[in-house]
């Protein structure tokens, strides 16, 4: 999805001291003049299951353009991919694009989904496991977009590949954009390979109505990221109170979602109150 932003005036210039490194990176995000989340907290449960009907939807391009791409290249796909590899999948959410390269390339060593979303990710990979028995699954809840450490392999492996399909890295900025293309290098180390989605510029009606689908769902999973920072970092937003906005940045080549104050408002972070104007 597109970069996420609370749009509103700023409020908060107080140095912050906060131990926890999520909280702090929530309130640093709010000190900006364009108040900002992360988009990784759109996938909490249910932020994960609404993002699986966006991907069905009409308007919604992206899913079965990649997945066209991926089924028409899927032999030359498979056939860079050394046996006996460890294939590790950023952001894997239900590993629908995945089943691809498991039903063309079987000698894997093993399957290593990661995704920030806990529950999401435990039943996708018990999904998985029902139709793939053979393969071995090793599900890593993290947030992909720092550092982390792969779970313990016993069998050896070729090579490690990581794969991060769906256009994810345009939810990044530039520079995160580069220092995550870092991590994935340091993770799958001098002979890694790393296979990635990343969408074209298209016209801007196109991208438009891809995130402001008719049936309101996009809307939907951008105001839940409210509930989700509400129920992680005793936030009080009431999802009501704010309205999806989404549209193309011509100049910055990028879509944006943004949740706009709906009034004037005070809502509290972790103890720590911010006032929101319309």
């Amino acid at each position: 999805m597109g970069l996420t932003e609370i749009y509103t005036q700023p409020f908060f210039t107080n140095p912050l001291v906060v131990n926890d490194d999520k909280t702090l990176e929530i309130l640093q995000g709010f000190q900006r003049e364009h108040k900002t989340l992360p988009s990784k907290y759109f996938y909490d449960q249910h932020g994960s299951f609404l993002f699986d009907q966006i991907c069905k939807l009409d308007e919604y391009y992206i899913t079965r353009t990649e997945t066209a791409i991926m089924q028409q290249n899927i032999d030359e796909i498979a056939g860079m991919i050394r046996p006996n590899c460890l294939f590790i999948e950023y952001g894997s959410g239900s590993s629908e694009k995945t089943k691809m390269i498991l039903n063309h390339f079987s000698q894997l060593a093993a399957y290593v989904p990661v995704d920030i979303s806990r529950e999401h990710l435990f039943n996708s990979a018990e999904n998985l496991n029902r139709n793939y028995p053979n393969l071995i699954i090793f599900p890593l809840w993290a947030d992909f977009t720092k550092e982390f450490s792969l779970p313990l392999v016993s069998n050896e492996f070729s090579q490690k590949l990581a794969y991060f399909p769906g256009s994810t890295i345009g939810n990044f900025h530039p520079t995160q954009a580069v220092d995550f293309m870092r991590n994935v290098a340091s993770l799958v180390g001098p002979g890694g390979g790393f296979l990635v989605g990343i969408d074209l510029q298209k016209d801007s009606e196109v991208l438009n109505q891809a995130y402001n689908d008719s049936k309101g769902i996009t809307a939907a999973f951008n105001l839940n990221m409210l509930a989700n920072i509400n129920r992680n970092f005793q936030a009080d937003f009431i999802e009501s109170q704010f309205e999806h906005l989404a549209f193309y940045n011509q100049q910055a080549g990028r879509i944006e979602m943004h949740l706009v104050s709906k009034q004037e408002q005070m809502v509290t972070i972790n103890g720590i109150g911010f006032d929101l104007y319309k």
